[in-house]
């Protein structure tokens, strides 16, 4: 398998499976399919979540650590996933999800890893386009808790995607950044102020 997934933090897998394993934050969660699940859940795939920082001209684009996204799967299929985050206490459960992003996440890593290169998976998201992508780094072996986003690196964006921007397309970094970065750029504001006429 070309995909290097990297091991998560062990106390963010326990915060999670501590999670699981509690009746009340599974009951108080808003994941229907996690409540109607028959039978165990397993934490797998864990995927390092980065947030792209702004983009500067000249500068590679650099991105921080948020979270550790887990896949929930039963019987052989994700059905919820679940975010630990750090804290000043160290690695904590914050909450269980499902939507979109779950299947396409599952779509992207199924067609990543029938390419013959390996990458390390990660996510990264751009909030201010609503946008979550799988991000395919170049080096397999790299630390997966500081991100450089390298011009070769590939870029997945995940469904639904920004309009525009098709999603399941491996796109360069390269190629798929100074698009991103344009649609970010704030706009212009005009000069509005009255300017009174002098006769």
């Amino acid at each position: 398998m070309p995909l290097h997934v990297p091991p998560a933090p062990a106390p963010a897998l326990r915060s999670v499976l501590a999670a699981l394993g509690s009746p009340t934050a599974v009951r108080e969660s808003h994941t229907p399919a996690l409540r109607s699940v028959q039978g165990p859940l397993s934490p797998e795939l864990p995927l390092p979540v980065h947030v792209l920082n702004p983009i500067r001209p000249g500068e590679q684009p650099t991105t921080r650590l948020t979270a550790w996204r887990f896949q929930l799967h039963a019987e052989s299929r994700a059905v919820a996933a679940a975010d630990a985050v750090l804290t000043a206490d160290g690695w904590t459960f914050s909450h269980f999800f499902e939507g979109p992003y779950l299947a396409s996440t599952e779509l992207a890593v199924r067609q990543a890893e029938s390419t013959a290169i390996a990458y390390q998976p990660r996510l990264l998201s751009v909030p201010e386009l609503y946008m979550l992508t799988l991000w395919l780094h170049g080096d397999p072996g790299a630390d997966p808790t500081t991100g450089t986003v390298a011009s070769a690196d590939i870029l997945v964006p995940l469904a639904p995607a920004p309009t525009g921007i098709a999603a399941h397309r491996p796109y360069r970094a390269a190629d798929l950044l100074p698009v991103m970065s344009l649609r970010i750029a704030p706009v212009p504001r005009l000069n509005t102020a009255r300017r009174d006429l002098v006769t």
